[in-house]
């Protein structure tokens, strides 16, 4: 996490009221020259001047596409650390990303380290290579990873997925990814940074949490990750050792509880939450698919949401004017605590030095790790245009 330094009093001192006053005329003075970028799980305060909303991916996209169309020059994404990085690699050399407060980061994407995964990398090379193995391991990584981590996916013939996409984006490594596979070779996947995301898919594709999987700890003591070399040989898929930290918050007795205060109640969880959540869940799905069903869910229908409160609580709101009620699955606090760092002082603090010609708080990514992460995530475009392919099945 970056270190954020304290704003200057004047902007903590200020009521609600004069902050949004004071940011609507700075909106208003930048125009066109500014595009303003709000995550789903961001507080509502901060929504209300987004131009755009949506997950991190589809926001630099739509960044990338207004920053061609009007020549806007700054971008503030109201987000987190990985997801600037991402809009800074799609958008010209010319354009400032900005996030207003540095220290907003992503505890997941933290849990994957470059020099970490390269130490795994060439161990697991090691390993299938003394015994015998014919084929070839191809990196796959979530979108809520460092640029560094996607760079490192992009160079070694992997890509980037998203919790929709991700099944799709397996089923193109396991046949071999950009290369066809010679016959009596097979695919090994090393998946970053998030296991859940990784167990799910694979387990819905038909392979075993046991048997195909293991679990990459970079910081075991033990060496291998914490696994056997005989694991290693055996296993498809290695799961690196990291989580969300709200997602990981449900547990399979909340859908009990909610159950049996609702016996006709619908959970919907996201594919982060753990193997034993997804499985006790009625449906699981992206946040743009948990969206679209709450969203055309049938009136007097009752829905327990496992996501982000912010986004659940907005989702309820619209909800009940349509007779649905939508519940938090947990009753924790299932908050983003580092997006919860970008507030209203933060958003006026960077506004005002773009007013003064001042750019602070912009995330750069370096030429060589941008060139590497935009082949991932193009790899990834193309993988999903594509038809998929068929599934391979595990082998026993």
């Amino acid at each position: 996490m970056l270190w954020q330094p304290p704003l200057p009093s004047r902007y903590t001192q200020m009521s609600e009221a004069q902050l949004n006053e004071a940011i609507r005329a700075r909106r208003a003075e930048l125009g066109d020259k500014l595009v303003i970028l709000g995550h789903h799980y961001q507080q509502d305060d901060v929504i209300a001047f987004a131009d755009f909303t949506g997950d991190s991916f589809k926001l630099s996209q739509l960044a990338a596409e207004r920053v061609k169309q009007a020549g806007a020059k700054y971008v503030i994404f109201a987000g987190v650390h990985f997801m600037a990085e991402s809009a800074d690699i799609l958008t010209p050399d010319d354009v400032e990303v900005i996030l207003p407060d540095l220290s907003a980061g992503c505890s997941m994407a933290d849990m994957a380290e470059y020099d970490d995964t390269l130490d795994a990398w060439q161990q697991i090379q090691d390993v299938l290579a003394a015994g015998g193995f014919r084929g070839r391991v191809i990196p796959v990584c979530y979108m809520n990873s460092t640029a560094a981590i996607k760079s490192f996916v992009g160079e070694h013939g992997g890509a980037v997925c998203t919790s929709s996409n991700c099944q799709k984006i397996l089923a193109w490594a396991l046949t071999g990814g950009d290369e066809p596979l010679a016959e009596g070779e097979s695919v090994k996947i090393i998946f970053i940074p998030d296991q859940h995301l990784g167990r799910n898919t694979a387990a819905a594709m038909g392979y075993d949490v046991h048997e195909d999987m293991v679990l990459w700890d970079p910081k075991s003591r033990e060496g291998l990750g914490g696994n056997s070399e005989e694991a290693i040989r055996r296993a498809t898929f290695y799961l690196w050792k990291g989580h969300c930290s709200v997602h990981k918050l449900f547990r399979p007795e909340h859908i009990d509880q909610a159950r049996a205060q609702w016996p006709d109640v619908k959970v919907i969880v996201h594919p982060e939450c753990q193997h034993d959540v997804v499985l006790r869940a009625d449906m699981t799905g992206s946040t743009e698919k948990i969206i679209t069903t709450i969203e055309s869910a049938a009136p007097g229908s009752r829905w327990a949401v496992g996501t982000e409160v912010h986004l659940v609580t907005r989702l309820a709101r619209e909800a009940e004017k349509r007779g649905v009620h939508v519940t938090m699955l947990s009753g924790c606090q299932c908050l983003c605590t580092t997006m919860y760092r970008i507030d209203l002082p933060h958003m006026l603090w960077v506004m005002d030095n773009l007013a003064q010609g001042k750019v602070v708080n912009a995330v750069h990514v370096h030429p060589q790790v941008k060139h590497w992460s935009l082949i991932s995530l193009e790899r990834m475009l193309q993988i999903t245009a594509a038809p998929i392919r068929p599934v391979p099945q595990p082998v026993r």
